[in-house]
């Protein structure tokens, strides 16, 4: 029995031994490729706004519950961007959110601490958007006139 033990472990080691050579000329043989990546521009649009619309003091991830008007509701997503770049052209300032819930896309702008600021912005924008509302949500607040101060 302790014959057959032994030649189990010799077997056992060999066995070892002839798989760690194999694993170690396999990574040998590799050799380096080049990776191209190809994606979507939007994915660069989307890493911009978390990187740079979370900076500062008073949008460091912090959300509260504020105000955004609503200019465009519907099933196009192309009339959705267009809705959104033709706010950014005349209010670069001022952020646009597009979401999607199914069926509907909707652009959606600013982010208002009081339903005041919210409406003014409403009057601003109808010669553009003639069908808008005033939506109750979770914004990514202003800085404050003291933070820039600081």
């Amino acid at each position: 029995m302790k014959n057959t033990a032994s030649h189990y472990k010799t077997l056992l080691y060999i066995t070892g031994c002839c798989f760690f050579m194999l694993c170690t000329q396999a990574s040998h043989a590799q050799t380096r490729g080049k990776v191209e990546v190809i994606k979507d521009p939007r994915v660069d649009t989307l890493i911009a706004r978390k990187l740079y619309g979370n900076v500062g003091s008073a949008q460091s991830g912090f959300s509260s519950s504020g105000y955004r008007v609503q200019v465009y509701t519907g099933s196009n997503r192309a009339a959705a961007y267009k809705a959104q770049a033709k706010f950014q052209q005349n209010y670069p300032d001022i952020s646009a959110y597009i979401t999607y819930r199914e069926p509907d896309f909707k652009v959606r702008v600013g982010d208002f601490r009081t339903r005041i600021e919210a409406t003014r912005m409403m009057e601003q924008l109808k010669p553009w958007f003639p069908l808008m509302f005033i939506i109750t949500e979770k914004i990514n607040p202003p800085k404050l006139d003291s933070d820039t101060q600081n």
